[in-house]
């Protein structure tokens, strides 16, 4: 596991232990913690001579979450191109070149990614990542487009801003319609999927989160107030007023892409290959209770693992209260 004590990669590694795998983590050793027993090299794969200590290593999976410059997946693939068989990348349905439509599916057009480029945004980033990854393992790279992750451990805070602002009761605004469609994957459900099909040997691209409709806004909503105990009252509001008195979906109000926005094909993504191949996706209660629980015991939302969160999420609580109002 390249990486292996942030979101995703936590929950690879977690899984992996659990099926009784024998797992190596690599990393700089400067964030989080890795499960008991688990052997963690150390090295800079951004720093000359950084991947050294994956010399001599021999593994049937090499799992990487990496999110930068595309030179870093280049550098390590080439590094474990004779001593990994297969090479599963976490890659993102923000590779999708615009405009894109809605049911998009894994043919088609990306963004231009080099892989041998520097750090550009996500987009470029993830698109450079598979074309590393491709370029060295061809057929034997597994690309997972994954779409919004959620679940236990979430480093964004996008599920935990709702859960923690629900908890704290009153009115809550609401976006509406309680009927808009959200698609989301749970990151140990992702995690699952990518252990079973890399030891596969499954390649090729896959659109990674559950089906289209499987949750809406207003389940996810009810989820969180069944979860957290709470008496909040979910004031629905009108997605028209929300954009008018300039409330941004995604970031003021998380999870939230209204029908008509130019991002809304992100919770319209076509899922029927990756289902195809064995994804299955637990119920969304189980997602919202689970990260309930989790955010209990932890307190916060953890800082990313190498990279800062690019934009804070939520609207903070001055600015809901005079939306409300």
């Amino acid at each position: 596991m390249l990486g292996g004590t942030g979101f995703v990669g936590g929950a690879v590694v977690t899984e992996a232990v659990r099926r009784g795998w024998h797992v190596t983590v690599f990393n700089r050793g400067r964030h989080g913690s890795t499960p008991a027993g688990v052997p963690r090299l150390r090295g800079d794969r951004l720093a000359p001579g950084g991947l050294a200590a994956l010399a001599g290593g021999t593994w049937d999976l090499a799992v990487d979450t990496w999110d930068g410059a595309p030179r870093a997946v280049r550098d390590a693939a080439r590094a474990l191109a004779g001593s990994v068989r297969h090479y599963a990348y976490v890659s993102s349905c923000s590779v999708y070149a615009a405009p894109v439509p809605s049911a998009v599916g894994e043919d088609a057009p990306v963004v231009v990614g080099g892989a041998g480029a520097g750090d550009g945004d996500y987009p470029a980033n993830k698109a450079g990542g598979e074309t590393a990854a491709l370029e060295v393992f061809g057929d034997r790279a597994l690309l997972a487009r994954a779409g919004l992750i959620l679940g236990p451990g979430e480093d964004i805070g996008r599920l935990p801003w709702w859960l923690q602002r629900i908890a704290r009761g009153g009115p809550v605004l609401a976006p509406g319609p309680a009927e808009l469609p959200i698609q989301y994957v749970d990151v140990r459900d992702l995690a699952g999927w990518l252990l079973d099909r890399g030891a596969d040997g499954r390649g090729g691209a896959y659109n990674l989160v559950g089906r289209a409709g499987a949750a809406t806004m207003g389940k996810l909503l009810d989820a969180c107030v069944a979860a957290t105990g709470s008496a909040a009252e979910l004031r629905w509001t009108d997605p028209a007023r929300l954009l008018a008195a300039g409330v941004e979906p995604w970031n003021d109000l998380p999870i939230w892409i209204p029908t008509g926005h130019e991002y809304r094909w992100m919770q319209e993504v076509d899922v029927s290959r990756a289902y195809a191949a064995g994804l299955a996706c637990r119920p969304l209660a189980e997602t919202v209770g689970d990260t309930w629980r989790w955010l209990r015991r932890v307190g916060t939302v953890p800082p990313r693992a190498g990279r800062p969160a690019r934009v804070a999420v939520g609207l903070a609580a001055e600015r809901e209260a005079a939306l409300i109002g």
